[in-house]
C-alpha cells in the first residue's frame, strides 16, 4: 500500500503567495504621494504659512501667557503680589551689598532710582531668558498631543513676563515719584524702549528653546551666563562711571557699551530718571537698540522655525 500525504490547503482568505511591493525610487514616491494629496506628517511648513498660523493662534497665546502668570504664584498666600515684591526685595539687597558696602552709589545721583530700575528691567530680560528654557522641555505632553506651531509657547512665556513687568511698573513709579522723578513726557520713551527690548528677549527666548529642547544640560548652565551678564550690564553700578579715565581697553569699552542689556536698561533710565541723560549714553543708543531687536528678533525666530519638525521627537 502506498502512502499518501496530503498537503493542508491554505485558507480560502489567504493568498497563497504574497505579492511582492513593487520598488520605487525616492523620487517616483514623493511624486506619488502628491499625486494623491499625502504630506509628510509633521513636516515644517513655510515661513509665511508658519507666520500666518502663529497669528491665527494669537489668542490662545495671549490666553497661554494670562494663565500661566495667573497660577505662577496661586500657592503663595499673598499670591500675585510677589509679582512686585520679588524685584524689589532683589533691589533691596544689591542696595544693601553694593549700595552700601561697595560704595557704589558715590559719584551716581538718584542711585534709589538709578538701581530700582536696572533691576527691573534686567528682571524682564533674564526671566524671558530662564523660562525660555523650559518652553518646549516644560511642555512635552502639549507638544506631542497637539499639532500647533510650537513658536507659539515660547513666544507666549516672553508674553508672560512683558505683562508681569507691566505690573512691577507701577511699584518703580511710586519709587520714583517718592524719590522726587515726577512724570514727564520723557516717561513715553519707556514704550519704545520696553518694545525694542520685548522683541529682543523673545528673539533671544526662542533661540534658548530650542538649544534646550535639543540638549537639556545646557538649561543647567544658563543662570551662570545669566548672573555674569548681569554684573557686565551696570545694574548696580554706572558703567559710564567705570569707563572713564581710560581704565579698561577701547575693545572692552565698546562691548560694555554695546551691551543689549545695557542698552535696554539705559534708555530706561534715560526715560523716566531726570538725571540721566544724554551724556550717560552710548552714541547712536537707539540703532544699537533697534539693531539688537530686528537680530535677535528675526535671528531668534528663524532659527527656532527651522527645527520646528524635531520638536517632541526623541
Amino acid at each position: 500500500m502506498v502512502s499518501q500525504t496530503t498537503t493542508p490547503a491554505a485558507p480560502a482568505d489567504t493568498p497563497a503567495a504574497a505579492a511582492p511591493l513593487p520598488a520605487y525610487a525616492p523620487g517616483e514616491l514623493a511624486a506619488l504621494a502628491a499625486r494623491h494629496g499625502l504630506a509628510v506628517s509633521g513636516a515644517r511648513p513655510s515661513l509665511g504659512t508658519y507666520v500666518r498660523q502663529l497669528w491665527d493662534r494669537r489668542h490662545f497665546i495671549t490666553a497661554f501667557a494670562t494663565a500661566k502668570l495667573t497660577a505662577q504664584y496661586s500657592q503663595a498666600k499673598l499670591g500675585q503680589i510677589w509679582q512686585i515684591m520679588t524685584p524689589l526685595l532683589n533691589a533691596t539687597v544689591y542696595y544693601f551689598i553694593f549700595g552700601v558696602l561697595m560704595d557704589t552709589r558715590r559719584n551716581v545721583e538718584d542711585f534709589v532710582p538709578f538701581l530700582v530700575t536696572g533691576v527691573f528691567i534686567w528682571t524682564f530680560t533674564s526671566s524671558s531668558i530662564t523660562v525660555g528654557t523650559r518652553a518646549i522641555s516644560g511642555n512635552l505632553g502639549l507638544v506631542r498631543a497637539l499639532h500647533f506651531p510650537r513658536a507659539s509657547l515660547p513666544i507666549a512665556l516672553a508674553l508672560q513676563q512683558l505683562q508681569q513687568l507691566l505690573f512691577s511698573l507701577a511699584a518703580l513709579a511710586v519709587i520714583l515719584i517718592g524719590f522726587g522723578q515726577l512724570p514727564k513726557p520723557s516717561w513715553l520713551l519707556a514704550i519704545p524702549a520696553l518694545f525694542l527690548q520685548s522683541v529682543f528677549n523673545t528673539g533671544v527666548s526662542m533661540a534658548v528653546a530650542r538649544v534646550t529642547a535639543r540638549t537639556p544640560d545646557i538649561a543647567q548652565l544658563v543662570p551662570f551666563v545669566l548672573r555674569t551678564w548681569m554684573y557686565a550690564s551696570g545694574v548696580m553700578w554706572s558703567v559710564d562711571q567705570m569707563l572713564k579715565g581710560d581704565r579698561v581697553p577701547h575693545i572692552v569699552e565698546v562691548a560694555l557699551k554695546c551691551n543689549p542689556a545695557a542698552v535696554f536698561i539705559d534708555l530706561m533710565r534715560f526715560a523716566l530718571i531726570d538725571s540721566f541723560d544724554a551724556s550717560h549714553l552710548p552714541p547712536h543708543v537707539w540703532a544699537i537698540a533697534a539693531g539688537w531687536a530686528l537680530v535677535c528678533g528675526v535671528g531668534g525666530f528663524l532659527y527656532f522655525w527651522q527645527a520646528e519638525e524635531r520638536y517632541g521627537r526623541g
